[in-house]
């Protein structure tokens, strides 16, 4: 009986497993980014030391999510009866928004302090459904929320509007930061776009 000779076994191809893309949400203090981006800057001699520009928040939207890959941006902001069509437009370029109620100064302007939701969104209601973080916002305050993330190994890009109004509570995170001035050629708004004017 005649022995079959075996065939030689086909060389299974080394596939790279794929690697899972690390889900990016980004935080933005709308008050903090629009300030620091659109107000003009002087020092105590009264020069002007950096020039305010409207930021175009449907190329931002975009901006976020070429640049860092960011699936969920969250704009926290101030709450104000007359701005409803600003906020649905700001709801169809790709935010979700997350309103703070508003109290009127001594001068009847709105206020609403976003701070407080936004760690509480980041570090806790959001914190399980992302693998990675971009923050938008130059306030020194967030400086413990930051700590936290990178010891967590969350913490991604730390966005801030100009290089003048950053805190220095923030140098330690020096590898983190991106400033939106540097991009200003790209995310600024040109006659009828949309830029937030909230608190």
């Amino acid at each position: 009986m005649k022995k079959t000779k075996k065939q030689p076994a086909k060389k299974q191809l080394n596939k790279r497993p794929k690697t899972k893309r690390p889900k990016v949400y980004a935080f933005l203090d709308s008050q903090n980014l629009n300030l620091g981006a659109s107000k003009n800057l002087y020092n105590k001699n009264k020069r002007k030391i950096y020039s305010g520009w409207k930021l175009d928040f449907q190329k931002f939207r975009i901006y976020l999510k070429h640049k860092f890959r960011v699936s969920k941006a969250f704009l926290f902001i101030g709450y104000i009866e007359d701005n409803k069509k600003l906020y649905k437009k700001l709801e169809k370029f790709g935010y979700q928004l997350v309103f703070k109620p508003t109290i009127k100064d001594n001068l009847g302007k709105p206020k609403g302090n976003v701070d407080a939701e936004l760690v509480l969104y980041s570090a806790a209601i959001e914190y399980n459904h992302f693998d990675k973080a971009v923050f938008v916002s130059g306030d020194g305050d967030f400086h413990c929320l930051y700590e936290y993330l990178q010891k967590k190994k969350k913490l991604l890009k730390i966005i801030i509007p100009n290089r003048k109004t950053c805190s220095t509570l923030l140098q330690p995170f020096d590898k983190f930061k991106k400033y939106l001035e540097d991009d200003k050629s790209k995310l600024q708004k040109k006659e009828g776009g949309v830029h937030s004017s909230n608190t």
